[in-house]
């Protein structure tokens, strides 16, 4: 049985996602992972397509905009605190901060993460990065 966790987000992030955006990590379990995502005032994500996990994301501080595209389906999405969504696998996906203060959001992953080779760069997203 693995020990149950507890812990604060830090003051410094821990790796910077392959998009670009700053990940402080919080907790993993087998079948989950969960992580605090910041991207700096004016930051532009690079576009991105995940090979295996997907994810939901729930908006803390900040405000933004998020692109998301699945074949012909396409959405760009005002981000606020207390907005959730989600990135199923084969989902493209880019974000961007429009305010004054850091972008927040938490992103529980599932499966958990499995490295850096995770994420596809894409040629072209919403907006120039």
């Amino acid at each position: 049985m693995k020990a149950f966790e507890s812990g604060q987000v830090k003051a410094a992030y821990d790796l910077l996602a392959p998009d670009g955006s700053q990940i402080r990590l919080l907790h993993q379990l087998e079948g989950a992972s969960v992580v605090h995502c910041a991207l700096p005032v004016g930051g532009v994500s690079i576009p991105v397509e995940h090979r295996t996990v997907e994810e939901v994301w729930f908006f803390l501080a900040g405000a933004g905009q998020v692109w998301r595209k699945q074949g012909e389906r396409e959405q760009v999405l005002d981000a606020r605190p207390g907005l959730s969504l989600t990135i199923p696998l084969g989902t493209k996906f880019q974000f961007r901060n429009t305010g004054d203060v850091p972008l927040e959001f938490l992103i529980t992953t599932t499966p958990p993460w499995p490295g850096e080779d995770e994420a596809v760069i894409l040629d072209a997203g919403c907006w120039e990065h």
